[in-house]
C-alpha cells in the first residue's frame, strides 16, 4: 500500500506539471512495481510509452515529483515488461552462476580420501557402511550422523571420502566440510564485523548447504555463544531435510559442557564409533600406503610396524614412511628390517629423554582446553578432575616419578590422594575404552618422532 499510496501523491503533482495529453496518455499509464535501496522502478505498458517519458523534459519532472514524495537521493527507473522479464532472467543466471561457483569452492576436499582408498576392517565396518550409505542417500537413512573415535583412526578420512563421492555423483548438492575451530572462527570474525550483515553472510553459508560436515566438534564444549549458534544452525538444515555428519574424538554423553538440547540433537540419528584397529587392519592399512605410494619394502617390516605402531593410522605411515626414507638415503630401493632397525633406533627414546612432567602437564592442558593453574589448583568439578587425574596418571606412566614428587607438583597433595588418581585411570583405562583412547592420544603427542 505504500508504494501505491506515493505513487498517487506523485501523480497529483505531475497533472499539474504536464499538459493534460502528455499526463493522460503516458504518465498515468506508469505502473509502480518496486522501491527498494533508493530506486523507484516504473513499469511502462510499452516501448512507446517507455521512449515518451524518458524525454529529457518529461523525466526530469517525474524524477522530481518523486523525489518530493519519496527520498531527495530517489533514483528512477522506467522499464516495459519484455525488458523487464529479461532483467529478472539475467539476474537469476548470474544468482545460479553464483552458487554455483559458491558450492565448488566449499566443496573442496582430498583427492586421496575415498572410500576406495579406506581400508575396512572389524574396527571401522559399521562407520564406514554408514557414512557409504549417507554419501549415496543423503538425508534418507541417517540424519544426523555422528561419528567418533580416537586421532588417527580414520574420522577425517571418511569425511573427505563423502565429500568426494557427493561432488563425483551429486554435482547438484552444495556440500560444506569445515572443522569446529572454523565455525568458531567464522562466527566470531561475523560478530567483529558487524553483528546484521555479517551474520547474515555467516547464517547464509552454514545453512544454504544441502550437506554439512564438521569435524571435531568435541571442540565446541564451554563455548555458549558458539553452541547457540550451532543449534540453530542445526535445527535449520535439520527441519529443511538437509544431510548433518559430525565427527568428534568423544561420544555425546561424553561432551562436558555441552548443552542438553545439542546433546540431544546429536543423538537423535545414528551415533557410530570408530573402534581402534585391530593387527590385521593395521597390516592391511600398511599394505594400502605402500601400494598408493610405490614403496617396496619386506613383509617383515610390515610386520614390524604393525606391532610396534599404536593404534594411530597417522602414526604407522609416519614410520613406514621414515623407514623407506632411510633406505633411499643409503641408496636402497627395497627396505628391510635391517633399515627399519637402523631409521627407528632412536624412536621414541630421544623423544623420552626430553619429556618432563612440564611438557605433559602442558600437552594435557592444551588437550582439554584447561589452565594449568585449574590443573593443579583447588577446584574439584568434572571438567578440571578428569585432566587432573590423567596427567598424574601420565607423570607417573611416562615418567617413573615417585607419587610424592608427583604431589609436590600438584600443590603440595598427599601421595595417598596421587595415588588415587593414578589407580583410577589405570583402571578405567582397562575398562573404557574411550579413556583408554584419550590415553593413547595424548601420549602420541607427547612421543611425536
Amino acid at each position: 500500500m505504500f508504494l501505491l499510496d506515493q505513487w498517487k501523491l506523485v501523480l497529483n503533482k505531475l497533472e499539474n506539471e504536464v499538459t493534460a495529453v502528455t499526463f493522460d496518455l503516458w504518465i498515468n499509464t506508469l505502473t509502480p512495481i518496486q522501491y527498494a535501496n533508493d530506486e523507484l522502478i516504473l513499469m511502462a505498458p510499452s516501448v512507446t510509452a517507455k521512449n515518451q517519458v524518458k524525454q529529457p523534459g518529461i523525466f526530469e519532472k517525474i524524477t522530481k515529483c518523486v523525489r518530493q514524495e519519496f527520498t531527495p537521493y530517489t533514483f528512477v527507473r522506467v522499464t516495459e515488461q519484455k525488458e523487464y522479464e529479461e532483467d529478472i532472467r539475467r539476474q537469476d543466471a548470474e544468482l545460479e552462476k553464483m552458487m554455483s561457483e559458491t558450492t565448488q569452492i566449499k566443496s573442496k576436499f582430498n583427492k586421496k580420501y575415498t572410500f576406495d582408498s579406506f581400508v575396512v576392517g572389524k574396527s571401522n565396518q559399521v562407520v564406514c557402511a554408514a557414512m557409504q550409505s549417507v554419501a549415496e542417500h543423503p538425508s534418507e537413512k541417517f540424519n544426523p550422523l555422528f561419528i567418533y573415535g580416537g586421532v588417527g583412526l580414520g574420522k577425517t578420512h571418511l569425511l573427505h571420502a563423502v565429500g568426494n563421492y557427493l561432488n563425483e555423483h551429486r554435482p547438484d548438492l552444495n556440500v560444506l566440510y569445515v572443522t569446529c575451530e572454523k565455525f568458531t572462527n567464522d562466527y566470531v570474525e561475523s560478530i567483529r564485523n558487524g553483528k546484521d550483515k555479517a551474520n547474515g553472510d555467516f547464517r547464509d553459508k552454514y545453512r544454504n548447504v544441502d550437506v554439512l560436515m564438521i569435524d571435531d566438534i568435541q571442540f565446541i564444549s564451554n563455548k555458549m555463544g558458539i553452541q547457540e549458534e550451532f543449534f540453530h544452525t542445526f535445527n535449520d538444515l535439520y527441519q529443511n531435510n538437509k544431510q548433518i555428519i559430525i565427527a568428534s574424538d568423544r561420544s555425546p554423553k561424553d561432551m562436558s559442557a555441552l548443552e542438553e538440547r545439542l546433546r540431544s540433537r546429536f543423538s537423535s540419528g545414528l551415533i557410530q564409533d570408530i573402534q581402534e584397529p585391530d593387527y590385521e587392519t593395521k597390516v592391511a592399512i600398511i599394505r594400502k600406503k605402500c601400494s598408493q605410494e610405490g614403496y617396496l619394502v619386506d613383509e617383515d617390516v610390515i610386520d614390524f610396524i604393525a606391532q610396534k605402531a599404536s593404534t594411530n593410522v597417522r602414526e604407522m605411515e609416519g614410520i613406514l614412511s621414515k623407514i623407506v626414507f632411510y633406505s633411499s638415503l643409503i641408496g636402497k630401493s627395497h627396505a628391510s628390517m635391517e633399515d627399519a632397525h637402523e631409521a627407528l633406533k632412536d624412536y621414541g627414546e630421544t623423544e623420552r629423554t626430553n619429556l618432563d612432567a612440564e611438557k605433559i602437564m602442558n600437552t594435557v592442558c592444551d588437550f582439554f582446553k584447561v589452565t594449568k593453574e585449574d590443573l593443579i589448583g583447588k577446584k574439584k568439578n568434572k571438567e578440571i578432575v578428569e585432566p587432573r587425574q590423567m596427567c598424574i596418571y601420565l607423570i607417573n606412566d611416562m615418567l617413573n616419578i615417585p607419587l610424592t614428587a608427583i604431589g609436590e607438583i600438584f600443590g603440595g597433595r598427599d601421595h595417598t590422594t596421587i595415588m588415587h588418581a593414578r589407580d583410577k585411570i589405570s583402571n578405567q583405562i582397562k575398562v573404557n575404552p574411550h579413556v583408554k583412547t584419550l590415553v593413547n592420544d595424548i601420549k602420541s603427542q607427547l612421543l611425536k618422532y
